[in-house]
């Protein structure tokens, strides 16, 4: 089955030019229950992992410490948005430690990015280590396949600046205004008006580059600690795949089971593919240097 997002509710770009600037692309990645192999892209899956390759584990010293949990791996070949990796690497691989008990404050996340050329795997490692124990069964992703689709974005609102961003948040404005004046006369919140912060800028659900949403912090400041350049958005682990603020980005089915019918907002099996849950419900963005992608990355819980 193929997912699609729908058209946006209008072109933004023709009310403001100025936004083409600032168009990015991203791929949406449309994780669904499947039985993916590490030859696959996927989340919640076996990784290409050498057998020789010592299993990483982690390095933070707290009472659980015990080997990573696997969390996803993308080849470049499936995924048109994921930043190019160092010294011809074609494979991202991601682990996490199943804890929230890191960082200064003692409740962050570990992640753990592995860049490798798939080509130079011969023999995979198996059975994988799993940690015996974890803090949150949602850092336990389902596994899935993906349905990668590239879509079009624009920055999160806050993130607009001078006069462009001023017209932005005008017009913001003006169609909350509309749609509250359009809500049906039994309050059932029927709103017709489109917003640019839920409908027209930064796609939910997880997804390689594209925009950053700041939902819960506001925009940041994410410079390399390696070299001082500025990070782009790597990945984007997200719990849902849209939220009741952003029901337009919805993926469709197409195919057989779409042309039967099958809608595909029913539940958390669509909404909630993978399980995995980030935060309060949240989304994890992991910034990497696009200058060299061997600087350590950066995270932020939104």
């Amino acid at each position: 089955m193929i997912f699609t997002t729908p058209p946006r509710p209008l072109d933004i770009e023709a009310l403001f030019p100025g936004l083409a600037a600032h168009r990015a692309t991203a791929t949406r990645l449309h994780p669904r229950a499947g039985r993916p192999t590490a030859r696959h892209s996927h989340v919640g899956g076996p990784l290409l992992w050498p057998a020789g390759e010592p299993w990483p584990a982690c390095d933070e010293e707290h009472p659980h410490s015990g080997p990573l949990l696997a969390v996803a791996q993308l080849y470049a070949r499936d995924v048109p948005d994921l930043a190019a990796g160092p010294d011809g690497c074609d494979l991202l691989q991601v682990l996490w430690c199943p804890f929230d008990l890191h960082g200064p404050t003692g409740h962050g996340m570990h992640v753990r990015l592995r860049w490798r050329r798939s080509a130079e795997v011969r023999e995979v490692l198996a059975p994988q280590p799993e940690p015996a124990r974890v803090g949150f069964d949602g850092y336990v992703p389902a596994p899935c396949v993906l349905h990668p689709e590239q879509v079009t974005e624009y920055p999160y609102i806050e993130s607009l600046t001078g006069e462009l961003g001023e017209r932005v948040e005008e017009w913001e404005d003006a169609q909350e205004e509309a749609a509250y004046e359009a809500e049906d006369e039994d309050g059932d919140g029927d709103f017709a008006s489109p917003s640019y912060q839920s409908d027209l800028s930064v796609a939910p659900g997880w997804k390689a580059g594209g925009h950053a949403a700041w939902n819960v912090t506001g925009p940041g400041s994410m410079d390399c600690h390696g070299c001082g350049h500025g990070m782009r958005l790597l990945l984007t682990v997200d719990s849902y795949e849209w939220r009741s603020d952003s029901e337009s980005w919805r993926p469709l089915p197409t195919g057989a089971a779409g042309a039967a019918g099958v809608e595909a907002g029913a539940g958390d099996e669509a909404n909630r593919p993978t399980g995995v849950a980030v935060g309060n419900f949240g989304k994890l963005n992991v910034f990497a240097c696009p200058h060299d992608p061997a600087h350590p990355h950066r995270l932020s819980v939104q």
